[in-house]
């Protein structure tokens, strides 16, 4: 028997039975599949509701947190009155009080006031504590009553979406009226009040004092019975008139349809195999031929795009290495950041991008950073950067023709950690892809741990060199900067001046007032020194009340001009007691004051170091004279007391 017989033989096994099996597979599909997007619809409504929801408590956590260190808000709950309290809060946030409720240490309930008290949902809570650290109950505050809630969801949603809220078991808020006197699933179907088929979701959240509040969501689905029946005919009318078109064509294409079907499993082998040149031999322009000729367009495709795989993974590979070198090397915070902007940019193929920095606590952030072209790609870029502030993650906009790319830079520690910075990148055209998106984020992750390691490195390095107590210089700072300087007057001529501060009797302040006190009293003589000095000056703490400033640019008249006007601005202080009951402390230093030209014979000769500490040696021997002197002086070091 030929092909072409045997092929109109078997026809209806080979496609009637198929397609009968397939109608009965797709028409299952088509049910589950319109029934699936109604799900999704109605889990995508439910989770913008719970956010919603989530914003509510948001709002009330902002009003409670206005009023953190209000003193006439905590009065009034200390007296325990509740409309001043109410007042109180409705003046210090932007939303109106729906319900307040104090609740005392025992769990008692103090006040509970507001415009409808059962329909209030979800509140915000905060423990009260006094200034002694002490608890003295818990406030607990709603800005949302739930009928507000449920019109905010439908302006917001859909206006044709149902809640019901419940509030510890109690029906507060139904949007359709017959549904809610009983509690509902939370995941489920059930009948409405006319008869149509409701989809349910819901989801609980914390109340007032230990209840709980469930929100439900209702979507009416009554549409996917009439979706799955046109589905089904569109897809039987598809499958029917797909098996009358083989029927007539079978006899006609059988004489062909070896030959062609050889032709293409040949080609497809070899395709394959990786042989990209493999083509289909075209013949006539039936659907085999068109086949063939899509089958020949799809190779020279794939080959094409394997090529542009091969070299976006080449210039991607170089990116991440490009940056990991950075991260594992670089401590030039502007080079750093220039080099996170250039490589995000070269990542996703931007036309353009930037780098913000916040450079001191909430200060508003800085443009560190810019690579490529941003004309008319700002507007697109400063929102996706302001999405990121709001949020703290991720932001992808596109909007009219422009996409853009924000990330948070997020750096700090402890309850200071935050976003710091954000990196963007924007371009016209083809929105950023799911790789892009992702490859993107890799990239400024990694930046973040790069800047954070820059950070860190600061930190340390100032550390390093910084007195802990005072803020001043430590002793290794002040020893390299009296060598700096001593080098830098030799070679180019020029002053150099050294005081030194002793505090009078600071022992007996330490044994009578406490060590807290001596803290206090070293933190207010280095702002003394600190304000009194130029930035040139150099004033530093080498240990317990032993201060020095190292004064480049002056000679020995100007150094003790400047010891006379600080020992007269500490003799002058009060400094106040620490624990606050005892009176202010009142105290007097006195100083030595040297210059290099007094310090040594010969310093063409003697090496820095040696010159360096002469000079420190001179201006400590004219503090013992002060000292000796009776305290509260200030003396000069004597002429030439390091020549031999």
């Amino acid at each position: 028997m030929s092909f072409r017989n045997r092929l109109s033989l078997f026809f209806l096994l080979i496609v009637l039975v198929p397609m009968v099996s397939v109608a009965i597979v797709l028409f299952r599909l088509i049910s589950d599949n319109e029934s699936g997007k109604a799900d999704a619809a109605t889990a995508a409504r439910t989770e913008v509701v719970t956010k919603l929801y989530a914003q509510a408590i948001a709002d009330a956590k902002n009003t409670l947190e206005a009023g953190d260190d209000d003193l006439q808000l905590t009065e009034a709950l200390r007296e325990e009155d509740a409309q001043a309290a109410r007042d109180r809060l409705r003046e210090l946030g932007d939303k109106p009080i729906a319900r307040l409720r104090l609740i005392d240490d025992d769990g008692e309930e103090v006040f509970d006031v507001g415009r409808d008290r059962r329909d209030a949902i979800a509140p915000a809570k905060s423990e009260l504590v006094s200034e002694d650290g002490d608890s003295f109950g818990r406030l607990e505050l709603s800005v949302t009553q739930a009928d507000g809630f449920t019109r905010r969801v439908k302006r917001l949603v859909d206006r044709d979406l149902n809640l019901v809220v419940r509030a510890d078991g109690e029906l507060v808020e139904s949007s359709l009226e017959g549904v809610g006197a009983r509690p509902l699933p939370e995941v489920g179907r059930i009948e409405g009040p006319r008869g149509e088929d409701l989809r349910v979701a819901s989801f609980s959240a914390p109340g007032f004092g230990e209840g709980s509040v469930v929100v439900s969501v209702l979507a009416d689905q009554g549409e996917v019975p009439g979706e799955v029946t046109r589905s089904r005919l569109l897809a039987g009318g598809i499958l029917a008139g797909f098996f009358v078109l083989a029927l007539i064509f079978a006899f006609a294409v059988s004489r062909q349809l070896q030959q062609q079907i050889a032709g293409l499993l040949d080609a497809a082998r070899r395709l394959g195999g990786g042989d990209f040149s493999a083509k289909v031999p075209i013949e006539g322009r039936d659907e085999f031929s068109a086949l063939g000729e899509e089958f020949n367009r799809m190779s020279d495709q794939l080959s094409t795009r394997l090529g542009e795989l091969a070299r976006e993974r080449e210039r991607v590979q170089a990116s991440v290495r490009r940056l990991g070198e950075a991260v594992g090397s670089n401590l030039d915070r502007d080079a750093l950041l220039g080099l996170v902007i250039t490589t995000a940019l070269e990542g996703v193929g931007a036309q353009g991008g930037r780098v913000a920095i916040r450079p001191i606590g909430e200060g508003p952030m800085e443009e560190a950073a810019r690579v490529g072209g941003l004309r008319g790609l700002e507007p697109v870029l400063r929102e996706a950067e302001s999405r990121v502030l709001r949020s703290g993650a991720f932001a992808d906009v596109t909007s009219e023709g422009r996409s853009a790319l924000a990330h948070p830079l997020v750096g700090g520690h402890g309850e200071s950690r935050g976003v710091i910075g954000v990196v963007s990148v924007a371009r016209s055209g083809a929105p950023f892809s799911p790789p892009d998106r992702e490859l993107f984020q890799y990239l400024t992750g990694q930046a973040a741990v790069a800047i954070e390691n820059v950070d860190l490195h600061e930190t340390v390095a100032r550390e390093s060199v910084t007195d802990p107590l005072t803020g001043l210089s430590n002793r290794r700072r002040f020893y390299d900067t009296v060598e700096l300087e001593v080098e830098r007057s030799r070679r180019f001529g020029g002053r150099l001046g050294l005081l030194t501060v002793d505090i009078d009797n600071f022992k007996e302040v330490n044994d009578t007032r406490g060590h807290l006190q001596g803290d206090e009293v070293l933190r207010e003589i280095a702002r003394v020194l600190r304000e009194s000095s130029r930035e040139v000056d150099e004033p530093a703490r080498l240990g317990g009340d032993e201060h020095f400033v190292v004064l480049p640019g002056t000679d020995l008249e100007g150094a003790s001009l400047l010891a006379e006007r600080v020992r007269g601005q500490i003799e002058a202080l009060e400094i106040a007691s620490v624990d606050g009951n005892g009176p202010p402390v009142r105290i007097t230093a006195s100083f030595g004051v040297a210059s290099l030209s007094e310090t040594a014979d010969e310093q063409a000769r003697v090496p820095a170091a040696d010159a360096a500490q002469a000079l420190v040696s001179a201006a400590d021997a004219a503090l013992y004279e002060a000292k000796r002197a009776g305290k509260n002086w200030t003396r000069r070091a004597p002429p030439n007391p390091g020549s031999q």
